[in-house]
């Protein structure tokens, strides 16, 4: 604990951090931070630039082709992007994380098949996969989260057997084996402990691939309805007035490559602090 409070003074993890706070804060605090209803429209002002409407700064980030505020539509967007980035990630993290255990453990045919079932997975084009997942299962934030968690869990199952097969070959590992430790027991509390720097780091790479996975989807009509505001449909809006309206496009891209960033930034920061072996 203590190295992971003297790592937010790495301006890595600092930014991170911040990224993250900002991020649970717009999410969970939208309807008290926007001054503005996101679905509110105002033809008289549409496309209006950001800063200015009517020489008063009540639209910061300008308006859309309806007149309705990109910055109040830019906050409610991040909550079904927090929402997506921490649910996906979290289930795949358990489902690759408890898979890769396994196999790094046990070795031999269980490990072979569980090897090659991530090797075939993992042939098939990610976005391309969760575009014919979502389309399948239907249109809706759920169908975001079970098409990433589809996918990704094989992120996850490779990085940590490889991990776990690495930590098998230590001594203390061995040790346990001779006192008579179950392996499922020397699984989680010798073994996943060690591995948890680098799940930390996997989940914060994670959710920032969940952030660009949504707003793909939600670029081609694949997440949630399209009255509810989210950073892939800004853009996709964006997109047919950028010539005239390029801020449109530019804020919510911009929200979603400061997330990512930050989201990084986070995951190698903090892994740097806890894990010992970073650390010397």
């Amino acid at each position: 604990m203590n190295a992971v409070v003297s790592s937010l003074r790495h301006p890595r993890v600092a930014f991170g951090a911040l990224v993250l706070l900002a991020l649970v804060v717009a999410a969970a605090g939208a309807p008290w931070l926007s001054a503005h209803d996101p679905l509110e429209q105002d033809l008289l002002n549409s496309f209006q630039s950001p800063g200015v409407a009517g020489g008063d700064h009540v639209h910061p980030l300008g308006t859309d082709s309806l007149g309705r505020d990109i910055l109040a539509r830019l906050i409610y967007g991040a909550r079904p992007a927090l929402i997506v980035a921490f649910v996906a990630a979290l289930f795949a993290g358990l489902l690759g994380t408890a898979l890769g255990l396994v196999a790094g453990y046990f070795g031999g045919r269980l490990d072979a098949a569980i090897s090659r079932l991530v090797d075939i997975w993992m042939s098939f084009p990610s976005v391309l996969l969760c575009i014919v997942l979502a389309a399948v299962l239907g249109a809706g934030l759920h169908t975001v989260v079970i098409a990433i968690i589809v996918i990704d869990w094989t992120r996850f199952c490779r990085v940590v057997r490889a991990e776990t097969m690495v930590q098998k070959s230590h001594d203390y590992v061995a040790s346990a084996v001779t006192i008579g430790l179950a392996p499922g027991r020397i699984l989680v509390s010798e073994i996943l402990p060690n591995v948890a720097p680098l799940l930390l780091t996997l989940f914060t790479l994670e959710m920032g691939i969940a952030i660009v996975v949504e707003a793909i989807l939600s670029f081609v009509g694949l997440s949630v309805s399209s009255g509810v505001p989210t950073w892939g449909g800004l853009i996709q809006e964006g997109r047919l007035y950028v010539n005239q309206a390029w801020w449109l496009m530019a804020a919510p891209m911009a929200c979603i490559i400061v997330a990512v960033l930050g989201l990084n930034a986070l995951g190698d920061g903090l892994r740097d602090a806890i894990d010992p072996v970073q650390s010397r």
